[in-house]
């Protein structure tokens, strides 16, 4: 570890398949090439009490694994990623982040509330996380407020951030066959398609417009099913496949919840060259103005933007492309950001 003798450990909720802990941490441990030990909890892609009732021997082991690391990390510095359990309700985060030699806590949603409002353990655990920590890293300037309001000692705005160099890059804007719109995203929130779901309608009547839906979810979407080709995810799937789209879409509800994403999701069309059109909410307002990107926030807003991106000369897409990959690599690349994030972690 370049300039640190510590040895970094990284407890986290999710393993690889989890997009957070991944995007946050792992992808930056594999572009800083990092030595690290990594706990990822029971190795679940995500904690719905569904998923975590299926493995219940796994979950009592990584309960008693995480709550045994408190004692194993006084040489350490920790990267504590959203929470360490999901059972907790803070006192294990703190307990791991205060004995650590430099404790770090990462998160990239407004974990302070819940898309429903309600207080969880998860704003528990965030709490108390970011009391404890000796850094805290947000993901975006409305989280990084939260944390400072919230009494954490030093916060770091670190953008969740793409490899450009993963992607393949369109390179052909000549629409060929039925325009494709392509949206990515997990099966929790798929839901925000239906804020959009009269324009994409009135788009498929009008032009032919296909909507390509990337997830693991498999839940109907009402009308929408007339214009939806779904495609299962899996990892390392957008970097291969998002540039054979004609342009991306990704609306959100303007609320303290969707304030905290942190336009991940634009990102990656962007390191694909697409043109991308979205809602202007949180940090995917600041991403659209340095992508180039078209904001849409009525219904009428959504269909002139799709429409003026389809009806554009081939020449113009690509250069609203061009300007996407640009902005990506110059704002959230790794390479932006990795002195920052150095030295957060390191100190």
């Amino acid at each position: 570890m370049t300039g640190d003798a510590r040895s970094l450990q990284v407890v986290s909720q999710y393993g690889a398949g989890g997009a957070s802990s991944r995007v946050r941490v792992l992808d930056w441990l594999k572009h800083l090439d990092l030595p690290a030990v990594v706990h990822d909890y029971a190795g679940l892609t995500n904690s719905r009490p569904a998923t975590l009732l299926r493995q219940p021997l796994r979950v009592v082991q990584a309960e008693a694994r995480v709550r045994r690391l408190t004692r194993a990390v006084s040489q350490s510095t920790v990267i504590v990623s959203r929470q360490a359990s999901p059972f907790s309700r803070g006192r294990l985060e703190a307990g791991l982040l205060t004995s650590a030699e430099r404790g770090v806590y990462d998160f990239d949603d407004a974990l302070m509330v819940s898309p429903e409002g309600r207080v969880t353990n998860k704003a528990k655990a965030w709490l108390a996380a970011v009391r404890a920590a000796d850094v805290v890293i947000a993901g975006n300037d409305f989280l990084a407020a939260r944390a400072e309001e919230a009494g954490a000692r030093g916060v770091v705005m670190i953008p969740s951030c793409v490899e450009p160099s993963d992607y393949v890059h369109k390179d052909e804007f000549q629409v060929a066959g039925p325009p494709t719109a392509v949206w990515l995203g997990s099966p929790s929130t798929e839901a925000y398609l239906d804020l959009i779901a009269a324009p994409l309608l009135r788009l498929h009547q009008t032009t032919g417009l296909r909507l390509r839906l990337i997830s693991s979810g498999q839940t109907s979407r009402g009308g929408l099913d007339v214009m939806i080709d779904r495609v299962e995810w899996r990892l390392g799937l957008p970097e291969e496949t998002l540039w054979s789209n004609d342009l991306a879409i990704m609306p959100l509800p303007d609320n303290r919840w969707a304030q905290g994403k942190c336009a991940y999701k634009v990102l990656q069309y962007a390191a694909a060259g697409l043109p991308v059109v979205a809602s202007p909410v949180g940090a995917n307002r600041l991403a659209l103005e340095r992508l180039g990107g078209l904001p849409a926030e009525t219904a009428d807003d959504w269909v002139d933007a799709i429409a003026t991106i389809l009806d554009a000369a081939p020449a113009a897409r690509r250069d609203l492309g061009a300007s996407a990959l640009q902005g990506v690599e110059r704002h959230y690349s790794f390479s932006a950001w990795a002195a920052t994030w150095s030295r957060a972690v390191h100190g």
